[in-house]
């Protein structure tokens, strides 16, 4: 049985991945964080029927002081991220990262952190299986084509932008050597922003989930490559599939995709 507590527990992404570890047979919640839960503890109300019952702590400090977590799984805020996942580190936990917003130094941060402290850091820009499986072939697709440009369309109120999928996926399409040169062009701003020469454009709008498209062009010729997740249940298997792994990784990893293995000898030979 892996012990789970999540960060940003009241969350939307929070809440309903603790309904979720909660109706698992091998995974049990022991703990719910999340600054909201101030005043709360171990005998504190239940905030509502997600993690009923669970103990709701302000700090991961106060929750390690009453339980004793396997994994530690982070959907805070950009804001928050980097001392949450930190602090969990610290403790030795393996710790998932959901969250986007980390810039490089940070991450770079954490990982000698991780290695200092031993403990799995597994950071997951998308968590959908389909998003994972568009960023695999965007970056077959990217050593055929000479250009290619990322719309990618989240919540209104998604605080990072362009997504952290979209920065994953670009520089996914470029560490093969892939040379995107009409894309680069910095003299019309209006374009997006260029990430390895990849344009991203970012879309915020209401009623929108996390949607991202990669278009290719060629000679005479396009290509499309789209997923939609059309709730955020569809993040909870990749989720689920991070927790099952992290206490067996080493070091840092990530993205998703390194979780799931070749399906086809030719990929296999690729790799």
């Amino acid at each position: 049985m892996i012990g789970v507590v999540v960060l940003g527990a009241l969350g939307r992404m929070g809440s309903l991945l603790c309904d979720t570890v909660a109706r698992q047979d091998d995974l049990t919640l022991v703990a719910r964080v999340d600054p909201a839960g101030e005043g709360a503890g171990p005998d504190g109300p239940a905030d509502d029927a997600r993690g009923a019952g669970v103990p709701l702590f302000a700090t991961l400090d106060d929750a390690l002081a009453v339980v004793r977590p396997d994994v530690a799984v982070d959907f805070t805020v950009p804001g928050a991220v980097f001392g949450s996942v930190a602090a969990a580190l610290t403790a030795g936990l393996p710790t998932v990262v959901g969250t986007t917003g980390l810039s490089d130094d940070q991450v770079d941060r954490l990982s000698a952190l991780a290695a200092e402290r031993r403990a799995a850091l597994l950071i997951v820009p998308n968590f959908a299986l389909g998003a994972v499986l568009l960023m695999r072939f965007a970056a077959q697709a990217a050593r055929y084509f000479p250009a290619a440009e990322i719309i990618e369309a989240h919540e209104i109120d998604k605080v990072d932008a362009p997504s952290g999928t979209s920065l994953r996926t670009a520089r996914l399409m470029t560490e093969g050597g892939a040379a995107h040169p009409h894309a680069a062009d910095e003299t019309r701003p209006s374009r997006g922003l260029a990430s390895g020469g990849v344009r991203i454009h970012s879309v915020r709008l209401p009623g929108l989930v996390a949607h991202q498209e990669v278009v290719f062009g060629g000679v005479g010729e396009t290509l499309s490559i789209r997923h939609d997740s059309l709730s955020r249940e569809s993040f909870m298997t990749g989720v689920l599939l991070a927790i099952r792994s992290a206490p067996s990784l080493e070091g840092t990893t990530v993205g998703l995709e390194n979780l799931l293995p070749a399906t086809t000898a030719a990929e296999r030979l690729e790799e």
